[in-house]
């Protein structure tokens, strides 16, 4: 077992795709805990004051593709915000699902589908699903080829899980991503979000930033905070970018803090390459979510 893990961890830097490493006693909520000799200077988290509103959707009235070289692209004019898919922010010219060794296609399942959402109306939803694992097999809706480093990038969105995944110890889903040019050669960086179960089967959340899947650089564990299947949550990620200790991160769910990091957001000052807006990956099949309402702001908006 230990030769295999090694091998999927050495396939998935060279893919430059989503590994755990769980760190079972950094058992830490609500700040981040270092793993480098790193100074945490406190800043203000949001400096941003009249934030605009990058991206909007419910994804009413918008389609999806079938699939085409790897990916399903949505497109179209989101008939309640006006905004239209694909989504490209940060200078990027390309976005869509990507579907990581599908099993020619029997692994992986993306559709929009009408649904109860947030609210408990009827609404279109994301809908997305693993069945099951051939190699480090995900989903995620990816906005590649990033060309600006945000200053502040604030995103949210509403998600409900399944029940039947994280049910055993030592299992997790990855829920969302961002990655750094040179992070597949180990000179980059990657923060990463996580519901997850410990060895023992404990619950948690973890926040997370390294330099490649075994090199956490700091990571939040959240005990405090039940894990949420089968119901809708709120998730919002804020990121101020910085190469230096004036850097901010968080992660929240249903407006409860979830885990921040005070320093850099980066590493060697390696410009961001490309962001997992949603992500469908773990250890644990069948995984699916349905998403609804996702924003993204150059800043935190005002409530």
């Amino acid at each position: 077992m230990k030769m295999i893990r090694q091998f999927l961890i050495l396939v998935a830097i060279a893919l430059g795709i989503t590994f755990f490493v769980f760190s079972p006693n950094n058992t830490k909520g609500g700040k981040s805990k270092k793993f480098a000799s790193e100074e945490i200077a406190p800043v203000a988290q949001y400096q941003n004051p009249a934030p605009t509103l990058l991206f909007k959707s419910g994804f009413e009235g918008v389609s999806l593709s079938a699939p085409q070289e790897g990916y399903q692209y949505l497109t179209g004019k989101d008939t309640e915000t006006g905004f239209s898919w694909p989504l490209f922010i940060l200078g990027s010219d390309f976005s869509g699902i990507h579907r990581v060794n599908d099993d020619n296609g029997k692994a992986i399942s993306n559709r929009l589908e009408r649904a109860q959402g947030p609210n408990g109306a009827i609404t279109t939803t994301l809908y997305q699903e693993v069945s099951y694992d051939v190699q480090v097999t995900q989903t995620p809706y990816q906005i590649n080829h990033i060309q600006q480093n945000p200053k502040e990038l604030y995103i949210s969105y509403w998600m409900k899980t399944d029940t039947v995944s994280l049910l055993g110890n030592d299992e997790w889903r990855a829920l969302w991503e961002y990655k750094t040019k040179n992070y597949a050669e180990n000179n980059g960086f990657r923060m990463i979000a996580y519901m997850a179960k410990d060895i023992q089967g404990k619950p948690l959340w973890l926040f997370q930033g390294d330099r490649n899947p075994q090199m956490p650089v700091w990571q939040v564990e959240n005990y405090k905070i039940p894990l949420i299947m089968g119901k809708w949550f709120k998730l919002e990620f804020f990121l101020r970018w910085s190469n230096d200790s004036n850097g901010y991160a968080s992660m929240k769910v249903n407006d409860q803090l979830i885990g921040e990091h005070y320093g850099p957001t980066t590493y060697n000052a390696d410009p961001m390459d490309f962001i997992m807006l949603t992500q469908v990956y773990g250890n644990s099949h069948p995984m699916y979510q349905w998403v609804d309402d996702l924003q993204i702001w150059d800043g935190v908006p005002t409530p």
